[in-house]
């Protein structure tokens, strides 16, 4: 039987995936990452040590394994990426190029996200366009534009299967976050259930898209399941759910919290980081194309952390 590779798989992202296709698909899964996250495998599922940056191990594993699907989550996020420009580089261009090779000679189709640093400070800020100027000026947008190319340069030019969607930040109560500038959207909610006062890194009126993590992971093996004939675009999809601010969301949670008091620490490059990325993003090619629709409003996210947070927190 064929089966599904999750690169970064102890990741934000790869560690909830993996337990939603755990449910969901009767293929084995492999859970490939340079080090073995904290979250058990669902079952069936198996964890393989993986060096993306490693030729060998990449071609030891799809010798080993008929890898027909593959969730490629590996990167280096967008703070860590300023403080190592070079093993982003490496990381995020140099392991998806060989990934996509792996693809290639394989037959493999391939997930690889963008993100909102894929846009510059010259992009429209409101609505984002799904096809825009993108003038990333941080080095992980600026992987993350280039991996966009990259991708559909494979599926024009081999025929390879990729897919993609650019993330707003990621709200999540699973796993702690990966160094990124929307980490901000997490640590509140940690530091409001545990009734302690938050210092927030970004300024208190930056607009950024945000989403839960149960709806990224759904758009994520919606997109791949979808008819392949219907999609005009593949990397990569705007998808959005709410567009906040850090005050905004620290309203949301004093509704439920009525004692939690952020505060402000601002941290010069990931706001500079912040600044450079859109208010709200277009995600109607999206919809039109493999219907996507935002199971989660920013209320029922609120009111989900707060009571999961509680709960494993008890």
């Amino acid at each position: 039987m064929s089966t599904i590779l999750i690169t970064g798989s102890s990741g934000q992202i790869g560690s909830e995936l993996a337990q939603t296709l755990g449910r969901q698909s009767d293929h084995p899964i492999i859970c490939a990452d340079i080090k073995e996250g904290t979250h058990p495998l669902p079952p069936g599922a198996e964890f393989i040590k993986l060096d993306i940056t490693r030729q060998d191990q990449l071609e030891k594993l799809f010798r080993d394994h008929p890898i027909s699907r593959i969730y490629h989550l590996a990167a280096i996020l967008s703070a860590r990426a300023e403080a190592n420009p070079g093993l982003a580089w490496e990381v995020n261009m140099n392991g998806l190029y060989r990934m996509l090779e792996m693809a290639r000679h394989h037959r493999s189709a391939i997930f690889v996200p963008s993100s909102i640093a894929a846009f510059g400070p010259d992009t429209p800020r409101n609505r984002t366009p799904q096809d825009t100027l993108q003038r990333a000026t941080s080095l992980y947008g600026v992987t993350k534009v280039a991996g966009e190319l990259l991708c559909d340069y494979y599926h024009s030019r081999y025929g390879v299967d990729t897919r993609g969607v650019r993330f707003p930040g990621l709200i999540s109560y699973q796993t702690e976050p990966g160094g990124g500038t929307t980490d901000y959207a997490v640590d509140i909610f940690f530091a409001a259930v545990r009734k302690e006062k938050y210092a927030c890194f970004l300024k208190a009126d930056t607009r950024l898209d945000m989403m839960y993590m149960p709806d990224a992971i759904t758009a994520m093996t919606q997109l791949m399941d979808a008819d392949p004939g219907r999609l005009k675009h593949r990397n990569a999809f705007n998808i959005a759910a709410y567009s906040l601010t850090p005050r905004e969301l620290a309203r949301q949670i004093q509704a439920h919290i009525p004692g939690f008091e952020i505060t402000y620490d601002i941290d010069p490059v990931r706001q500079a980081i912040a600044d450079s990325w859109p208010d709200s993003m277009d995600d109607s090619a999206a919809r039109e194309e493999w219907g996507w629709r935002p199971r989660y409003s920013l209320a029922a996210m609120v009111e989900d952390m707060i009571r999961n947070i509680r709960r494993i927190s008890s």
